[in-house]
């Protein structure tokens, strides 16, 4: 109705849980990196709370397009069930063949086989559960006995629960203390600051296409004080007030047009509970679009340059601690594993940590080992495709790291503090990193209790290729795939136009055996695996593999 009026190419106000639109406040990044520091570790459950309209289950939608290829999901947006209906609704959403009214210990049985399946597979299995206040304590219950599936070293399941304060109060209950131990993750998602409110309306216009302020400072204000901060009221108040704007013909929407929707949406008790602003919204808009500081995050493959993408959170251990495992040595020596016991090599550190926030820093390390130029104007993506060569985003582990073999530019958290760092080199328990200038060698248990699970690679894709190859795709494309999968299982080549079901199952078996999601598509994480299989050419992080 109003999207041309006021230049925009969609809705940007609805109240759905688009990812696509998700602003990430500092407490949405917050509650990101506990979402993903429990997905990493080995614990049963991770618990995501927060008031109605805050979020969580747009974050928890964002949080599935991201997870690690070789992770298995299910998702249950309505948790009012029994036992029984509750693992049947598992069952269907990892797709388990289960028989026609099944009992309590069918369903069990059923899972744990598919869970310990699953493991031997190298597969990772998490289940989502929304508005999970409404959880019965002996479902609960279940679940918790669900995670009593381990190894040695991790839960053959792990279980996000996703709710409103009352999961607080349930899980507090002595009944469900035992599944309370078991929580690795949790945070409370507050709503939105002062300043946040427009942030997270300029993000929300600027991915709907309009890049000029469109509420009067004054209007930003009393929204702030009508919405108390809950995007979800945002988006109601907002949507009502560009309809009305667009009825009365106004170029700028006011603060009496806000009053007027709030009143719509939430009736005449409406009223104002917070101060205004410290600063003029419009302002505020102006300077973010000018800086174009892009809010979400933009996988590497689709994006013009390099953007910093957000972390996960890890144990965070004190500097002084910190320092024993590592030191730093200028670029231009060989580093050595020296080990830094003094104040001012403790502060060095300290310095370049601090001064490695910027992703570009961190990837032009990577140029060198590639031995890619950096071109003037140009981001270090840029300038790498500029070579028929590409950027690459992934979240995982560390040994996913090691089974793709690439340098990498790592995404580290430590103190509270995001930084970018270049891994160049693994040997044994010590790997070399490119902080700003320098480099250092860590320990293996150093990096981990620091890296975020999020990584980035330089690679050279075959560029007569499309960037996915289905079971849609003919021609050189096809053959390529299958030449490839043969030459890797030492098979004769064979002449093939169409995707078959030959093609299909040594896909299938190739990205079982990397730990990459089995669909049969040969995705940007599936070429980078054969890419990486059939090419010795390029830069290892393990030298001789």
């Amino acid at each position: 109705m109003y999207q041309d009026f006021y230049g925009l190419t969609e809705t940007p106000f609805t109240i759905a849980p688009n990812p696509d639109y998700l602003f990430l406040s500092a407490r949405h990044q917050e509650a990101l990196h506990h979402l993903i520091y429990g997905l990493s570790h080995t614990g049963g459950f991770i618990l995501l709370t927060g008031e109605v309209g805050t979020g969580k289950t747009t974050l928890s939608r964002y949080l599935l397009e991201h997870i690690p290829e070789n992770s298995d999901t299910a998702f249950i947006l309505n948790p009012s069930l029994t036992e029984i209906e509750l693992l049947e609704s598992l069952c269907n959403g990892l797709k388990i063949n289960t028989p026609a009214q099944p009992t309590l210990k069918q369903l069990t049985d059923l899972i744990s086989q598919f869970l310990v399946d699953n493991h031997e597979k190298g597969r990772q299995t998490i289940l989502f559960i929304d508005e999970a206040q409404h959880l019965q304590p002996e479902v609960l219950e279940q679940l918790r006995l669900l995670t009593n599936l381990e190894t040695n070293t991790k839960k053959l399941l792990q279980v996000v629960l996703i709710g409103q304060p009352e999961l607080q109060d349930l899980l507090k209950k002595k009944n469900l203390r035992q599944l309370a131990q078991r929580i690795t993750a949790r945070y409370h998602l507050l709503p939105l600051t002062q300043d946040e409110v427009s942030h997270y309306v300029c993000h929300r216009l600027r991915v709907a296409g309009r890049e000029q302020a469109l509420f009067s400072a004054s209007a930003m204000r009393t929204l702030f004080q009508q919405s108390q901060g809950i995007p979800r009221l945002i988006n109601l108040i907002t949507e009502r007030s560009l309809m009305a704007g667009y009825a009365s013909n106004q170029a700028l929407i006011t603060k009496k047009t806000i009053q007027v929707a709030t009143r719509e949406v939430l009736g005449d008790g409406s009223h104002s509970t917070f101060s205004f602003f410290s600063w003029p919204t419009i302002a505020a808009c102006a300077s973010i679009f000018a800086l174009g500081a892009g809010l979400g995050i933009l996988p590497y493959l689709q994006s013009n340059q390099a953007s910093p993408s957000l972390p996960s959170t890890h144990t965070i251990q004190t500097m002084s601690a910190a320092v024993t495992d590592s030191t730093t040595i200028p670029i231009n020596s060989n580093p050595l594993p020296l080990q830094a016991h003094s104040f001012s090599e403790a502060l060095h550190i300290e310095h370049l940590i601090s001064a490695s926030q910027h992703i570009d820093t961190a990837f032009a390390a990577l140029l060198k080992p590639w031995q890619l130029d950096h071109f003037k104007g140009l981001s270090v993506c840029q300038s790498a495709r500029r070579q028929e060569h590409a950027c690459y985003e992934q979240i995982g582990t560390l040994l996913t790291l090691t089974k793709l073999n690439y340098p990498a530019v790592v995404a580290m958290q430590d103190q509270e503090q995001t930084f970018f760092a270049a891994l160049l080199e693994m040997k044994g328990e010590r790997m070399k990193l490119q902080l700003v200038d320098q480099q250092v060698w860590v320990s293996r248990s150093w990096f981990n209790a620091r890296f975020t699970g999020r990584f980035h690679l330089i690679w050279r894709p075959e560029q007569s290729l499309p960037s996915q190859i289905t079971f849609k795709t003919t021609g050189a494309a096809i053959q390529w795939l299958d030449n490839s999968l043969s030459m890797i299982r030492n098979e004769p080549i064979r002449p093939i136009k169409r995707y078959d079901q030959k093609l299909a199952q040594k896909l299938k078996q190739f990205q079982n055996q990397h730990g990459l999601k089995e669909d049969g598509i040969a995705g940007p994480n599936t070429l980078v695996q054969l890419n990486l299989m059939l090419h010795h050419y390029g830069p290892h992080l393990i030298k001789g593999v």
